[in-house]
């Protein structure tokens, strides 16, 4: 994994959010309304945290971003295309241009850490002589060099957490939405995953962060989302 080459400019869309939400609206079933009144734009390169008390909607958010959740009403538009009017094939490739790590990790239990962890690479057909060193680097940085053969079964909380980190990252996404990176990782660890992802930031890679860990939060520095009520704001 190429940590010093920047990503590719994308002189067509440089001009356009990497996000746009407006006026977007979602609810389950008939319920209120998880959301409501949504507007946010991220920049190519921009860094965010996503903050909000437990049911605020923050992980629904994120799955509006990355494709897995509709929204009830509004527009939500991802590289400058309206996911409404893309074509499902279009909708498969914004997808591979988005790194997530979810809460719940959602690792594949008969695969090996590594493979886990170059799974996105080889969905993108790399040849595996190509990317062999570069996993097994990133799994040394996140502290998984000595357990790349092992299984998810096998592994902890922690090391699930950073084995699900180092497959959103190791294809260089162009976007990468986490939902509480660091919350199954001891401080040091944790500020070690956060050093990777300012990295990435720096390197062009806009990054969104859902977390509750507002030292971490205070201690980056970074522009934070707040989701209250249903409605986003910025500032805490």
């Amino acid at each position: 994994m190429n940590l010093h080459a920047p990503l590719p400019p994308e002189s067509a869309e440089a001009a356009n959010p990497v996000v746009r939400l407006e006026g977007v609206g979602l609810r389950y079933g008939r319920a209120a309304e998880v959301l409501r009144d949504i507007d946010m734009s991220l920049a190519p390169g921009s860094f965010h945290f996503l903050t909000g008390a437990s049911g605020a909607g923050k992980s629904s958010l994120l799955k509006m971003i990355y494709l897995a959740q509709r929204p009830s009403r509004g527009l939500v538009s991802l590289f400058g295309q309206d996911i409404a009017t893309t074509p499902r094939r279009g909708l498969h490739a914004l997808r591979r241009r988005i790194g997530v790590v979810f809460q719940e990790f959602r690792l594949l239990d008969h695969l090996s850490a590594f493979d886990n962890a170059a799974l996105p690479l080889r969905i993108a057909k790399e040849a595996p002589e190509a990317y062999r060193a570069d996993v097994a680097e990133l799994l040394g940085w996140v502290g998984l060099g000595g357990r790349m053969h092992a299984m998810p079964p096998t592994l902890s909380g922690g090391e699930k957490q950073r084995l699900a980190i180092a497959r959103a990252v190791v294809a260089r996404p162009e976007i990468i939405l986490a939902d509480e990176p660091t919350g199954n990782v001891d401080p040091e660890m944790g500020a070690r995953l956060m050093r990777l992802f300012i990295e990435l930031n720096r390197l062009g890679t806009t990054v969104l962060i859902a977390s509750h860990d507002q030292n971490l939060i205070a201690r980056s520095g970074q522009p934070v989302l707040h989701l209250e009520g249903g409605r986003l704001r910025e500032g805490v």
